[in-house]
């Protein structure tokens, strides 16, 4: 099982500039390089401080200056959000900064703040239509000279100027969740990411079977790999993994108040949630969190990874977006490295 990281800019506080994100995002994606992770992976969101990445093919076209090795991934794109013709230009211009290293992660988007805002009217089966008329309809255009008449984008014949250096494509991988998307995923030779969010492994379990069942269905297409997401803390002692437990608790509550879409926003900020609408969320209280997270000292992490690796998983990408300061974070992914890493032998290999 090979190692990623899922990694944003975010911020609270308006007094810190963007800036420091920046450089703070670039430290822990060397971290992670220095270590031997497979790939960094960075999404696109609007309008948030919760999230900060309005184009992640600008932050992985800063971060390939800046690294050698490791993969650099969009996780993920938003497909409506997108015209083919301009998503396989840059994407394929992305490959060419990056010689070669780009995971191009596509999604259908789950924020409604954001539908609301660059797509009014749009609905999640409309975003995932548009997510599967869109993937091949890239590919198309990687290969040149094609035309294309959907439900929801028409053109003439057009090739992707640049083209892309990975033959014959860039990894293509899809965030599935139900099991028709896996069963898309698969049936289109495309990777698929999975995450249980705060779930827990009863969700992950469920997850590879949904995986499992659509690699059965398509017996002439060779296995795609799959990453499971989980947000990942590796804590120094049993209090340091109690106060890890009560931070990611509370960005949860956070995460669930964006996706209900129903608070005011000031400069991308979301107003502070009440003790109500908190306890009004029990499945992000501390104890639900800390059972379904990956929260705790080293030994208590590698048996959990052990088990998502028992179950097939390939690659294993450790979601660090939490609230904490980069300080906490970056001492947790020093932890992981010195302390977890070692239990996996053929990790970062590739």
């Amino acid at each position: 099982m090979k190692f990623s990281l899922f990694v944003h800019m975010e911020r609270s506080d308006l007094a810190k500039p963007h800036s420091d994100l920046l450089t703070e995002l670039e430290e822990l994606v060397l971290l992670a390089e220095a270590a031997g992770f497979e790939a960094a992976w960075i999404g696109e969101h609007h309008g948030m401080e919760f999230t900060i990445s309005p184009n992640p093919f600008i932050n992985i076209a800063y971060l390939a200056a800046k690294t050698k090795t490791i993969r650099l991934g969009t996780g993920t794109i938003i497909a409506p959000f997108w015209h083919p013709i301009k998503l396989a230009g840059e994407a394929a211009m992305a490959d060419v900064i990056t010689g070669g290293r780009l995971d191009l992660g596509i999604a259908r988007g789950a924020y409604s703040y954001e539908y609301q805002r660059v797509f009014p009217g749009l609905d999640a089966w409309g975003a995932g239509q548009r997510m599967r008329e869109i993937i091949p309809a890239i590919r198309g255009l990687w290969d040149g000279d094609y035309e294309h008449s959907g439900e929801f984008w028409q053109f003439p014949p057009t090739t992707s100027s640049p083209k892309p250096v990975q033959k014959p494509y860039p990894p293509i991988w899809v965030a599935a969740r139900d099991p028709n998307s896996h069963d898309f995923a698969v049936a289109n030779q495309c990777q698929v990411q999975v995450t249980p969010l705060a779930s827990g492994d009863g969700e992950v379990a469920s997850l590879m079977e949904r995986f499992n069942t659509a690699c059965q269905a398509h017996p002439d297409i060779a296995r795609p790999e799959i990453m499971l997401l989980m947000h990942t803390f590796v804590a120094e002692d049993a209090a340091d993994a109690e106060r890890l437990t009560q931070d990611l608790s509370q960005f949860y509550c956070q995460f669930g108040a964006w996706f209900q879409n129903k608070k005011p926003v000031r400069q991308g900020i979301l107003a502070p949630l009440t003790e109500g609408e908190i306890a009004a969320m029990p499945q992000y209280a501390p104890d639900k969190i800390r059972q379904n997270l990956v929260i705790g000292e080293a030994d208590q992490v590698i048996a959990r990874l052990k088990t998502y690796e028992a179950q097939g998983y390939d690659q294993y990408s450790i979601w660090i977006d939490s609230g904490l300061s980069h300080e906490r974070k970056k001492k947790s992914l020093r932890l992981f490295i010195d302390k977890v890493m070692p239990a996996f032998q053929e990790a970062g290999s590739r």
